[in-house]
């Protein structure tokens, strides 16, 4: 269970805060004074601290480092005045997650806190196995025992004691920020901040806020200042997912804070300096942004000091089952079901299932199952209708359609009334597979079998390509962006 600490010398405070966060996945206790408090952050080792500023005749500051020292690894939150803001900041400064501001907002407290947990049970859970343990033990983790997910994980072991930046790619859903995870656990800033952010979730104005921070008055809504990810994380190591989609404008910012390790505040004069490893991870290709103008060069070179390629599940099918089992296992405890087996007519499908949203889509469909599932054992039925009358996988190894039909552009429109006249399902999956063929082909033949070119003409990104292709078994074709003979990739 997850574990609060308030430590505040305002019962009402204490008492509110019990009664809107305690629940069945949360403790929440009290402590009225600055030496109660530290004796139970050592008792206790609380995944977070609510921290009053003012403590009698103590400083919070003061209470801040001794709880850092005595718990590392427990997040600080501060609750202080208007007055006292400015205390709060410098804490921050120091290393403690967030400041709210009395009187509390109730659902400002329930989002910080649960933010700050989510960040608490990151730091706090490796993502890759120790020796003894059983997969169904812990809530996330790297599995698979087959030769690319093994090779992933002596890369890890091998970039994480060096203090290099680390570039992830890997298809949406591979378990890039699992890597990440395992990458912070396994480094030298173990005991330091990690903190993630998915730059594609944040909207263009906001995101440079959030990693830099702002001055009060910088821009409409900015009531205080504001401290980034960047000087929270002082120290530590910082994630940031889909870097592809992050401005050019932010982009020009953050060259200049791994160069110089240094940057401002939106609206700031003051030159602030923070050392913090960075981990970015995409689903796109670098490259190709680049040449489209749409990614600094410079700063691709910066944070791709190691790369690590993440493999997508349909070329590791053989970790399948054993990924099955442990989702199996995970969700028997979450939902309350007890099914203790897969069927092999199940696991036979899922192995051949081509999987295009990766691991994520593997773990929705176990969970999905389970809710509909009748009995001990997870038959096919239970699994979802895309999986059972989905792609194939051949002996070759290729993934295929389960109809391999010559189609062109006139014949779509008469392709779908006869589905619908068979009262076919998944059609819109149908139709893109019948799309894509067409235009991805027409593409290719015009370029030469080129994917760089293609892939730049579709708009895609050459790793999306090259799946589509292996998808629809189409021919590959070539990998260079130009005219030359280099690989591009």
């Amino acid at each position: 269970m997850r574990r609060l600490l308030v430590i505040d010398d305002e019962s009402s405070i204490r008492f509110t805060i019990k009664e809107v966060l305690a629940g069945d996945d949360l403790e929440v206790v009290g402590a009225e004074t600055a030496e109660e408090g530290i004796r139970l952050a050592h008792e206790l080792t609380p995944d977070l601290v609510l921290l009053d500023v003012r403590l009698g005749k103590h400083s919070g500051l003061d209470v801040f480092h001794e709880l850092r020292r005595r718990s590392p690894k427990s997040l600080l939150v501060f609750i202080t005045g208007h007055g006292n803001a400015e205390t709060a900041i410098e804490a921050m400064k120091l290393g403690a997650y967030d400041y709210l501001v009395k009187p509390l907002d109730v659902h400002q407290l329930q989002a910080v806190v649960e933010q700050a947990l989510e960040i608490s049970r990151l730091m706090r859970v490796p993502a890759i196995l120790e020796e003894g343990e059983r997969p169904q033990d812990r809530p996330d983790l790297l599995v698979g025992c087959g030769a690319a997910m093994q090779a992933v994980c002596k890369q890890i072991g091998r970039i994480a004691p060096q203090n290099v930046n680390v570039l992830i790619l890997g298809e949406s859903g591979t378990g890039k920020e699992l890597v990440a995870r395992a990458i912070y656990h396994h480094s030298q800033r173990s005991q330091a901040p990690f903190l993630a952010i998915n730059c594609s979730a944040i909207p263009e104005t906001l995101l440079e806020s959030e990693l830099f921070g702002h001055e009060r008055g910088a821009f409409t809504g900015a009531e205080h200042r504001r401290v980034g990810k960047f000087e929270q994380c002082n120290h530590g190591t910082l994630f940031l997912d889909e870097i592809g989609d992050m401005a050019l404008s932010t982009q020009a910012k953050m060259l200049r804070l791994l160069q110089e390790g240094r940057f401002e505040r939106i609206g700031g004069n003051e030159t602030l300096s923070c050392d913090v490893r960075i981990i970015t991870a995409t689903n796109q290709d670098l490259e190709t942004l680049i040449e489209q103008g749409r990614f600094r060069k410079d700063l691709y070179y910066r944070v791709r000091g190691v790369t690590i390629h993440l493999p997508p599940l349909r070329e590791r099918a053989s970790d399948v089952p054993e990924l099955a089992h442990y989702f199996l296992y995970r969700f028997n405890r979450e939902i309350g079901t007890r099914v203790h087996s897969i069927s092999p007519e199940t696991l036979e499908l899922l192995e051949n299932y081509s999987w295009p949203g990766n691991v994520r889509e593997l773990q929705n469909a176990i969970h999905e199952a389970l809710i509909v599932s009748a009995g001990p054992t997870l038959l096919p039925d239970f699994l979802p209708k895309e999986i059972r009358r989905g792609a194939v996988r051949e002996a070759s190894g290729e993934i295929v359609q389960t109809e391999e039909v010559e189609v062109d552009w006139p014949a779509l429109p008469r392709r779908l009334e006869g589905w619908l006249g068979e009262h076919q399902q998944n059609l819109y999956r149908r139709a893109l597979q019948d799309f894509d063929r067409l235009i991805i082909g027409r593409v290719m033949h015009e370029v030469g079998n080129n994917q760089g070119q293609a892939a730049r003409i579709l708009g895609l990104s050459r790793v999306t390509l090259r799946a589509k292709l292996r998808e629809l078994n189409m021919p590959t074709g070539r990998t260079i962006s130009s005219g030359n003979s280099s690989p591009a990739d």
